[in-house]
């Protein structure tokens, strides 16, 4: 069924100031409203700039996502204007710096679970009502789980696409959908920060990487 022109399509993207997120913020204009979250304000302008070049909308939300008031209050600020989001993009993430298991640093820790894994706990129930059972909710997948000097990333990481796994299972027949995409490598801060020195030349740009996934998206 086509919707209505007089009523917006929302795209919520938590992470949006930069690399895959800011990518697939921009490319879903026109088309979508996106309301762009991210902790990084001069992030969020720059691509409030390129939406706007785009001939698109965007409401720029700079906040944590681990502060639970501060998103609680967003879905219901959500609810009050458009009173639901077609699509939610998941992001955010931190990267800890790779060491031993035995020598990981207690607020690397501490801060890995309450991105990685805390957040999107407490994201889900909240965005649930919101999507509705025509939304569509997406993740990305990064297996790094059980790799060597990969405990805080990759243990976090792989909790968050377990607990998206089973929102995906549960929501099967009554939606809303939820994806999990597999992106290629590309040159963003997080690979840099887990390959530092690599050729950069051969990897995907978030840009491009974007538009290869759109029609998964979106669709």
């Amino acid at each position: 069924m086509t919707e209505p022109n007089n009523i917006e399509k929302i795209a919520l993207v938590t992470g949006a100031s930069r690399g895959l997120g800011a990518a697939i913020a921009e490319a879903l204009t026109p088309e979508y409203h996106v309301v762009a979250v991210a902790r990084t304000t001069g992030g969020l302008e720059d691509l409030d700039d390129r939406i706007q070049a785009r001939g698109g909308k965007a409401t720029l939300a700079p906040m944590d996502i681990t502060n639970v008031d501060a998103m609680a209050q967003l879905c219901r600020s959500v609810h009050d204007r458009w009173g639901k989001v077609d699509l939610w993009v998941h992001t955010a993430i931190h990267g800890a710096p790779l060491t031993p298991t035995g020598h990981i640093d207690p607020k690397d820790w501490d801060k890995s679970v309450r991105i990685n894994l805390d957040a999107v706990g407490r994201l889900i129930p909240f965005l649930t009502p919101l999507l509705g059972p025509d939304g569509h909710a997406v993740f990305f997948d990064d297996p790094h789980g059980g790799e060597k000097f990969f405990g805080s990333y990759g243990t976090t990481k792989t909790a968050q696409i377990a607990l998206a796994q089973s929102w995906q299972a549960e929501n099967t027949s009554i939606g809303p959908r939820v994806s999990i995409l597999k992106p290629k490598p590309m040159p963003t801060g997080l690979r840099a920060r887990f390959h530092p020195g690599e050729d950069r030349a051969p990897l995907t740009h978030p840009n491009d990487e974007a538009a290869r996934m759109m029609p998964d998206i979106t669709g």
